[in-house]
């Protein structure tokens, strides 16, 4: 009772933690110097994260996964490498307001497509805090065009960053697909090595293939150190954040704190632009913290419920 109690709550915990790496993160890609590959960039973050994990995976269990186990790690790189580098191509062709509009749709896309492959039950009550916390980033998204909806359009560029958003999603459906039938395995660490490792390798290609290698030569000092923390922290431990969060709860849950993000980057913002605070920004914010706040309520729900059931299958053995 108390360890599967104490392990809900840690998943919160944890993606809380996960949305202000995240969140903090962005202001700080924005400092690298103008006119590096970011594919290449891309790949030396998960290069970092990975070598930075692999003393720990490698004495966290069966390190080497089987053949079935190491091609659903691809599909997980590829998610990334497909998100990421879909991403870094719509930047300069999607307005901002059009990608944050498809953006807020990946926790819904994870809860309906872990509904149809079974590894996420019919909630309605999930369903109504995604849709609320779905508006509360799209709110604060425009919030920071200064209610330019002109900026909200949709096109073939737009269908194409979508895909992206898809393959987002599934790599936490994926994961709990995979833990589900015992292919990936129990340790998270592991997990996350092996998914930053495939990653690494299919974005490297990608940009080997589509960007001027030279480029990299260009970096200096500062670009390697922050590369190295972006690497560490903000692809490294989020992703050990949300594979924890995997094992535990479900995918809609686990990308649900994604709403947080543009939350904790408008904060980020005030503390360096304070002249841009301004009441506009509150209609969002109070949405996502209200989804996020009722996302927290149904994990304690959830937590005494499983108490609860625990306590009477002891009685039943008494």
């Amino acid at each position: 009772m108390h360890k599967t109690s104490t392990s809900l709550t840690g998943a919160h915990l944890g993606m809380l933690l996960w949305a202000l790496i995240v969140g903090a993160s962005f202001p700080a890609v924005g400092l690298l110097s103008e006119g590096l590959p970011p594919l290449l960039l891309t790949a030396m973050r998960f290069a970092i994260a990975a070598l930075a994990m692999l003393p720990f995976a490698r004495h966290a269990g069966e390190f080497v996964p089987h053949k079935a186990g190491l091609l659903l790690y691809a599909a997980l790189g590829l998610c990334q490498a497909g998100f990421f580098g879909i991403m870094f191509w719509a930047a300069h062709r999607v307005s901002a307001l059009s990608m944050s509009a498809l953006f807020v749709s990946m926790p819904l896309l994870a809860y309906g497509i872990g509904r149809l492959i079974g590894v996420e039950a019919k909630a309605g009550g999930l369903l109504a805090i995604l849709a609320l916390g779905a508006m509360g980033a799209l709110a604060l998204a425009l919030a920071q065009t200064g209610g330019d909806m002109a900026q909200l359009q949709f096109g073939w560029a737009e269908g194409f960053f979508f895909i992206g958003c898809v393959a987002s999603a599934l790599y936490p459906v994926l994961s709990k697909w995979g833990l589900s039938r015992g292919m990936l395995s129990a340790n998270p660490v592991i997990r996350t090595f092996w998914s930053l490792a495939t990653g690494g390798i299919i974005i490297a290609l990608a940009g080997f293939a589509s960007e001027p290698v030279a480029q990299m030569g260009r970096m200096q000092l500062s670009d390697i150190l922050l590369v190295a923390y972006l690497g560490i922290f903000s692809s490294g431990v989020t992703f050990l954040l949300m594979q924890r969060g995997t094992g535990v709860l479900t995918p809609g849950a686990v990308t649900a704190y994604s709403y947080l993000v543009p939350f904790v980057s408008m904060l980020v913002l005030f503390v360096v632009r304070p002249d841009l605070i301004g009441w506009h920004w509150l209609p969002g914010s109070v949405l996502v913290l209200l989804a996020i706040a009722l996302l927290l309520r149904r994990g304690e729900g959830k937590k005494f419920q499983t108490i609860e059931v625990a306590m009477a299958g002891g009685k039943a053995k008494g």
